[in-house]
């Protein structure tokens, strides 16, 4: 059975310490804690002592999830409901605009939880962001199947 692994990346307006970014934070910890009691979170990876790549580098603050749930649709269905569709809504208050080609997220396919790394992350979203979305590493919009071929989350 094959597991799906997201990594997201985002820059924060403000340093970590602000009163912003503490709500942001704040919403961060419900978000994770709504995320363990569906059952269908299957690890967290800490980005505590990450060297943060290139691609977060920028005005803002770097902020790095990475994530490995049971299954797309449930990946998608946490996404866009309760605490996470919350914060979702709220992003604007907490993370500095993004420029037009700066890509958020990218997901992908694991049959072992164990070969989630944050090496891993950094790989499959510079795939992405080099070759679009393919079955390697892709988006909800243009997502793949665990076998690589086209899916539509529904």
């Amino acid at each position: 059975m094959a597991f799906v692994s997201i990594y997201t990346v985002g820059r924060l307006t403000y340093p970590y310490d602000h009163p912003t970014s503490r709500e942001f934070f704040e919403m961060g910890y419900k978000v994770m804690r709504q995320a363990y009691l569906s059952g269908d979170l299957i690890e967290d990876f800490s980005s505590e002592e990450v060297s943060f790549p290139e691609e977060t580098k920028g005005n803002g603050y770097p902020v790095l999830t990475l994530t490995v749930w049971k299954s797309l649709h449930s990946l998608n269905r946490f996404t866009y409901s309760g605490k996470h569709s919350q914060a979702l809504r709220n992003r604007s208050r907490w993370m500095e605009p993004h420029p037009e080609k700066h890509f958020l997220y990218t997901v992908w396919w694991t049959e072992k939880v164990k070969d989630v790394s944050w090496e891993e992350a950094f790989k499959r979203y510079n795939h992405y962001i080099q070759h679009g979305p393919t079955p390697f590493a892709f988006d909800f919009k243009h997502a793949f199947d665990e076998n690589g071929e086209t899916f539509l989350i529904k």
